[in-house]
């Protein structure tokens, strides 16, 4: 039986103690929304382990943190969200922590030239859209996650692929032993989604004339990347339903414009999808934004943007 002084135990425990102030020997990433969970799990997979804070289900627009929510973003090594236009919940606690805990992807030098204006109700307006500016009055107050841009920036391959050279660069301060591992999940992420926007690009090249009303303004990174064309959308902000003169408005287009498609999301399938569509030849589909049937692990950024592809091109192919 082998025999150790108590007294080199005691030394052993303090190394150990010194070493784990200095660098985390596995650094906790808290992710605000699945799909940033996606980015990060493929940097950190088998290197560190990620957390979501957004459960399934539930809106990006008006979720509440919890005290056990704030307590994980306080002990994380490294938070990622996008910005307080996205999730207003994260503005205090994210302001808070260290600089180098707090990774807002809309803040990035490499990312702020790729953004994208958001929706305005005159635009709409003018272009002969879903909204007018009499509707617009029941979207006032409720622009907080659209401001001058669009904030659903994980829908963008390339601001994603930003996203994950600047999680590559964070773990790498913190863990600094694990480059080689980190190094090389980068470099396998960069390649799948290289792949996968080759694949998508072919996959909906067919539909791209084809016009669909979206339920609320999400997709629009996505569809400029695809080259899709949609009619125009239900809401700006799907947490309000849209008023009557809107649906009239919405219903006279899928007519005139001989939209093929309208989607509705997993966590908002309103009836009035349903009330608009009937007794056309409009079919009914469903985006799923935020992957929420998506387990988090190393390839499933890639399966999430494969999914949304397939879900346009079953609707807007009648299949």
């Amino acid at each position: 039986m082998l025999h150790i002084k108590k007294s080199t135990i005691f030394t052993l425990s303090a190394l150990a103690l010194a070493a784990s102030f200095t660098l985390p020997a596995q650094a906790n990433v808290v992710a605000s929304i699945k799909p940033l969970g996606f980015i990060a799990a493929a940097i950190a997979d088998g290197v560190t382990p990620v957390d979501v804070l957004l459960p399934d289900g539930t809106s990006e627009h008006d979720y509440s943190l919890r005290p056990s929510d704030v307590k994980r973003i306080k002990n994380a090594d490294l938070v990622v969200w996008v910005g307080p236009e996205m999730e207003a919940f994260m503005t205090k606690p994210a302001g808070e922590l260290a600089a180098q805990k707090n990774l807002e992807i809309a803040n990035m030098a490499a990312v702020k030239p790729l953004l994208l204006k958001g929706a305005k109700e005159e635009d709409h307006h003018d272009e002969g859209q879903v909204h007018s500016v009499a509707d617009a009055d029941e979207d006032k107050g409720h622009h907080h996650h659209h401001g001058e841009y669009n904030m659903h920036l994980w829908l963008s391959p390339l601001i994603s692929r930003l996203a994950a050279v600047a999680i590559h660069e964070k773990l790498l301060e913190l863990m600094p032993r694990s480059k080689a591992k980190l190094d090389a999940n980068l470099q396998q992420f960069e390649r799948e989604l290289a792949d996968t926007d080759k694949h998508i690009s072919a996959q909906l090249a067919p539909v791209r004339e084809k016009g669909y009303f979206v339920f609320h303004d999400a997709y629009t990174y996505f569809e400029k990347q695809y080259g899709l064309s949609p009619s125009g959308h239900f809401t700006v902000n799907p947490e309000i339903q849209p008023g009557a003169q809107r649906l009239h408005q919405i219903r006279t287009q899928l007519v005139e414009q001989k939209a093929v498609c309208v989607f509705a999301e997993p966590q908002f399938r309103p009836a009035v999808i349903d009330a608009v569509a009937r007794g056309t030849t409009v079919r009914k589909g469903t985006l799923d934004p935020l992957g929420t049937n998506i387990s988090l692990s190393q390839d499933r950024y890639v399966k999430f943007l494969s999914q949304l592809s397939g879900q346009y091109a079953s609707c807007l192919n009648g299949a």
